[in-house]
């Protein structure tokens, strides 16, 4: 008797690839890169492409190879291992603001009133689009290097703290909390607000 085929392992395939859908990417940086050795140089590509679900999860990577394509390719598999979920004010800005830096970069993320839009050099507004930002401001402080520019954001973004966080470290209610501050309770869209207050 025939042994129908299981369908376990196919499911399971399947929800790793929509899983992966769900990801949209934007390359940020490619340089050509040469390599010196005996017989003359050898050149490749050097890509940095930061990757996003613009619902409050996003990650960079590089990626280096001989065409650009497969450089892409490396540095979007690096963008998804280093996923970081930062938590949104109504799904739209940043809950306060930031500062962020690596090396010689050093940026500064502002909140912003609704309407305001993406107000950011090349590296960081491909980082706030593949985020799901709508409204913020920033400002790069020092390199225009494009890797150093991305790290800083991310490291600014890293520090976003929601009220629903705050108010249980500090053993208060969200009410009581943003009472103080003189606001309304704002609706957080990431998975802190179920739970998850780890920002990274």
């Amino acid at each position: 008797m025939a042994r129908e085929p299981r369908q376990g392992g196919r499911g399971r395939g399947k929800g790793r690839e929509e899983e992966q859908d769900e990801f949209t990417d934007r390359l940020v940086a490619i340089n050509r890169v040469a390599k010196v050795v005996k017989g003359g140089k050898n050149f490749g590509f050097a890509a940095l492409v930061v990757v996003g679900d613009q619902k409050g999860r996003v990650g960079y990577g590089k990626g280096k190879a001989r065409e650009v394509p497969e450089a892409m390719r490396k540095a979007i598999q690096e963008a998804k291992r280093n996923l970081i979920r930062v938590p949104l004010r109504e799904g739209r800005t940043l809950h306060h603001d930031v500062e962020g830096r690596h090396g010689a970069g050093k940026v500064v993320l502002r909140t912003a009133p609704p309407g305001t839009g993406v107000i950011a050099g090349g590296p960081m507004r491909a980082v706030f689009e593949m985020l799901g930002v709508q409204d913020v401001v920033a400002k790069s402080i020092g390199t225009s290097n494009p890797y150093n520019m991305v790290r800083a954001t991310v490291d600014a973004l890293k520090n976003q703290n929601n009220p629903r966080a705050v108010a249980a470290r500090r053993g208060l209610k969200v009410s009581d909390l943003m009472s103080r501050r003189g606001e309304a309770p704002a609706a957080d869209t990431s998975a802190a607000e179920s739970g998850d207050v780890d920002a990274a």
